[in-house]
C-alpha cells in the first residue's frame, strides 16, 4: 500500500495560482453560479442551512477543477487542497488575494451587531 504522502499531489507555486484561478472561474460558469444561488436561496443565510447546504455545493465544484490536478475527487482532496494554498498564501499576494475571493464566493458577508449589541445605557 503506498503512503498518502506519496499520493498527495504537490504543486509549485505558479500550478496552485493556475489551479486556484480555475476554481474561480469555475463558480463563474452560469450551471455552477445557479447552483450556488439555489442552495444560497435555501439556507437563507442560517450558518447550519450553509453548512448543510451550500458547502456540499462548493466542494462539488472545486473538486471537478482539482481531480484533473491529482487531487482525489472527495472531500478530503477539497481539504488538501486547500491545505495547500494556506500555505502558499504567506509566500505569495496573488495567491493570498485569489483565495480570499475564493472564500467571498463561499460564504456569506458577515453582519456584525452593532456597536453595545443595541442595549441602551442606564
Amino acid at each position: 500500500m503506498a503512503s498518502a504522502a506519496a499520493q498527495q499531489p504537490t504543486l509549485t507555486v505558479e500550478q496552485a495560482r493556475v489551479v486556484l484561478s480555475e476554481v474561480i472561474q469555475a463558480f463563474s460558469v452560469p450551471e455552477n453560479a445557479a447552483r450556488m444561488d439555489e442552495a444560497r436561496e435555501s439556507a437563507c443565510n442560517d450558518m447550519g442551512k450553509m453548512l448543510q447546504l451550500v458547502l456540499p455545493v462548493a466542494t462539488q465544484i472545486q473538486q471537478e477543477v482539482i481531480k484533473a490536478y491529482g487531487f482525489n475527487n472527495e472531500g478530503e482532496g477539497v481539504l488538501k487542497f486547500a491545505r495547500l494554498v494556506k500555505m502558499y498564501e504567506t509566500q505569495d499576494p496573488e495567491i493570498a488575494a485569489m483565495s480570499i475571493k475564493l472564500k467571498s464566493l463561499l460564504l456569506p458577508p458577515l453582519s456584525t451587531p452593532p456597536i453595545g449589541g443595541g442595549i441602551p445605557a442606564s
